[in-house]
């Protein structure tokens, strides 16, 4: 499970959410686990009981304002209900100053007590899905990531086998480079699947005998693509002449990361082949796809019913 401290998120977010330290320093060292936060607006009425000790709390302009209309004997009860659950930290929004109460309730329990400028709505929004991106289940795979009409396609295979090469033929069609020689992959829901490359080889590719170019410089801002999608998996074999390959693509393989199941198509490589058209050609066949139409499938329907027209006496 992917987690973030509360410190790191300041260092991260500072500039983009305009996010202040201004109580509980003691517990910055607090792991944020999950994407979901909370505004307390009924809890602090009452009306609800559950404060999910997990989430960050966000208090907007209605919950400060509320809380500083509190009398003295339902404002302690009210600010209970805050410390039963160790949350990761608190969030003021709309340039709020923070309130004794709550900035001594953060220092006393080590809960970080965390300012911005923005507005609650768009505070939360944008908030939320930094998170989801965040703390999304992620790994790396050694191969190649491309966006060819819109598909995009991770290319696999043992080292030397041409992955560099293919996807730099591609780049030069027109299409885009994602990621070269390790792939970050993310997973953003349940089954979509985004590549994105670390930020120390973004843009770079090894070319062998060449050595390391950056493609956006070579071949300008239309070349590169910072994440996309994942939707197909081409594998990159050295030709093996005893080896029976699919020549009807009536069955299609599974190729499974991170729980996600992708198509997967096994390509042999031999001295003269391009293995760039043939990826590109596997982008065009999965927008059929995608559309509804099966080339494999449709030859073979056409196949059964010419014989079984030829079978009629």
């Amino acid at each position: 499970m992917e987690t973030i401290s509360v410190v790191d998120l300041l260092e991260e977010t500072s500039e983009r959410f305009g996010l202040r330290l201004a109580a509980g320093k003691g517990g910055l060292s607090k792991k944020i686990t999950t994407s979901r936060i909370q505004k307390p607006g009924l809890l602090l009425t009452g009306l609800l009981e559950k404060l999910h000790s997990e989430r960050i709390q966000i208090f907007g302009k209605a919950e400060i304002n509320y809380l500083k209309s509190l009398p003295e004997n339902r404002l302690k009860p009210t600010l209970k209900l805050l410390e039963k659950a160790d949350t990761p930290c608190y969030v003021i929004t709309r340039k709020q100053k923070p309130p004794s109460f709550l900035s001594h309730l953060a220092d006393r329990k080590k809960i970080p007590l965390l300012t911005t400028n923005l507005t609650t709505s768009f505070f939360i929004e944008r908030f939320t899905k930094y998170l989801e991106e965040r703390l999304a289940p992620t790994t790396t795979v050694h191969g190649v990531f491309v966006d060819v009409l819109g598909v995009g396609i991770l290319i696999l295979g043992k080292s030397g086998i041409g992955k560099s090469e293919c996807a730099l033929d591609l780049v030069t069609k027109g299409y885009r480079l994602i990621a070269d020689d390790a792939v970050i992959i993310k997973r953003m829901s349940p089954t979509t699947l985004f590549g994105i490359a670390s930020d120390i080889i973004r843009y770079h590719m090894e070319v062998r005998g060449i050595g390391i170019v950056n493609v956006k410089d070579l071949f300008g801002i239309t070349a590169i693509r910072e994440k996309k999608q994942m939707d197909i998996v081409v594998e990159l074999a050295q030709w093996d002449p005893g080896e029976e390959y699919d020549r009807l693509g009536f069955e299609e393989g599974i190729y499974e990361i991170l729980g996600v199941r992708l198509p997967i198509l096994r390509i042999p490589v031999s001295p003269g082949r391009s293995v760039a058209t043939v990826v590109e050609v596997a982008a065009r066949n999965q927008l059929l796809k995608i559309m509804g139409h099966h080339s494999a499938i449709e030859f073979k329907k056409n196949l059964d019913m010419a014989i079984k027209r030829n079978k009629k006496p």
